[in-house]
């Protein structure tokens, strides 16, 4: 029983709220922000409202929007590149997973002399970083799903080897988040599911993780009740506010709590992701239900807790939900080939592997690949 916790940072919660962004830089003493977005974000009311607090206190700002739904080092880099020609001294991450991930990671890069991967979660690797040349940064989520908003990493894929890498330094974890849940009414049906979906993922793996914190352990039990009373109606109506900020408030617990360890969802999901550049939470959606009968044998009471949570049993919710939100049952529905078998000893490799509740190896990670490509679970005859 014995543990190191972290715990995260000033959230402003509330609809209407990105009309506090210039406060917030002012707090940081950001006099000319980087607004670092996606190339379908830019154009839209989130962004609109975010440069209309900036333009509304004075303050002038660039855009970087060149990120991809996977970020990789290329994106990285030509934001830092937007970011020292606008002669910017802070950034404000605006978006999903992805654009948080990037602006994360271009605040770390914009002092560094070392290359983007040099700082790879690995070791005391993230010693090399010069913290102090690390710029201020403030996330606002515009989904519910990743809660990159509260987290001390970036997910970045690598170019050349295909696979996603986790960048991590203590200062990566922004200074102020907005999180404001009026900015995801405008989400469509399918990337609720998704991000929704990945919000589960994370605290139900962090809540299963062996890895003694209580704390963590109980905002994770938390998350899954709120998702469990939110997820389907904020599906079905998204302009339902109280649902949306229900599960932006899950999404940033989940994040909040997977300190406490991830597990084979995330494992088979990174390098899933890295190599044919599908989205996150519809992998995690896909692959949860064949985890989740994978790991049963071990959970015990946590089983119980869990089904508390839900409102039944873990399986038979998950399942159901799946179902409800058009989730495909199968990788090869994804359009993951067959031959995704052999991404088995990546996903050993990956960190998430190391606090699943089962231990994890490339047989392991290989027969969840098989029985995700094809279906096989043994649960489906009581969805």
């Amino acid at each position: 029983m014995t543990g190191n916790w972290n715990y995260p940072t000033p959230i402003r919660f509330g609809a209407g709220r990105i009309s506090e962004l210039a406060e917030a830089c002012a707090e940081l003493n950001i006099r000319r922000p980087l607004l670092v977005t996606d190339p379908d974000l830019v154009a839209l009311p989130p962004v609109e409202e975010a440069e209309s607090a900036l333009r509304l206190a004075g303050l002038p700002f660039a855009v970087f929007s060149e990120v991809k739904a996977n970020p990789h080092e290329g994106n990285v880099m030509a934001g830092v590149e937007a970011y020292r020609r606008g002669q910017c001294d802070g950034v404000v991450a605006l978006g999903g997973g992805s654009p948080l991930d990037a602006g994360k990671a271009v605040a770390l890069m914009v002092g560094q002399g070392r290359p983007l991967f040099d700082f790879v979660d690995e070791g005391d690797n993230y010693k090399r970083v010069k913290a102090e040349a690390v710029a201020p940064i403030i996330a606002v989520p515009t989904t519910a799903g990743t809660g990159s908003e509260v987290g001390r990493a970036s997910i970045i894929t690598d170019s050349n080897s295909k696979l996603k890498k986790i960048i991590f330094h203590p200062r990566m974890l922004p200074s102020r988040v907005i999180a404001d849940p009026a900015l995801t009414v405008g989400m469509p049906k399918k990337l609720t599911a998704a991000t929704g979906m990945d919000a589960l993922a994370h605290n139900l793996e962090a809540y299963c993780s062996p890895v003694f914190h209580p704390m963590a352990a109980g905002i994770a039990l938390q998350g899954m009740r709120l998702i469990s009373e939110a997820l389907e109606t904020a599906y079905n109506d998204g302009a339902n506010l109280e649902a949306r900020s229900k599960m932006l408030a899950a999404s940033i617990m989940g994040s909040t709590a997977f300190q406490k360890g991830l597990g084979a969802i995330h494992s088979l999901s990174h390098p899933l992701g890295g190599k044919y550049d599908l989205h996150h939470g519809m992998l995690n959606a896909v692959l949860m239900p064949y985890v989740l009968e994978f790991n049963r044998k071990a959970l015990k009471g946590k089983w119980e807790e869990m089904a508390h949570a839900l409102g039944e049993d873990p399986l038979r919710w998950v399942l159901k939900i799946r179902q409800k939100l058009a989730i495909p049952n199968t990788l090869l529905e994804l359009g993951v080939p067959e031959d995704a078998v052999e991404l088995a000893s990546a996903a050993t490799a990956d960190p998430s592997a190391g606090t699943n509740p089962v231990p994890l190896d490339d047989v392991a990670h290989r027969q969840l690949l098989e029985d995700a490509l094809s279906g096989h679970l043994k649960a489906n005859q009581i969805a």
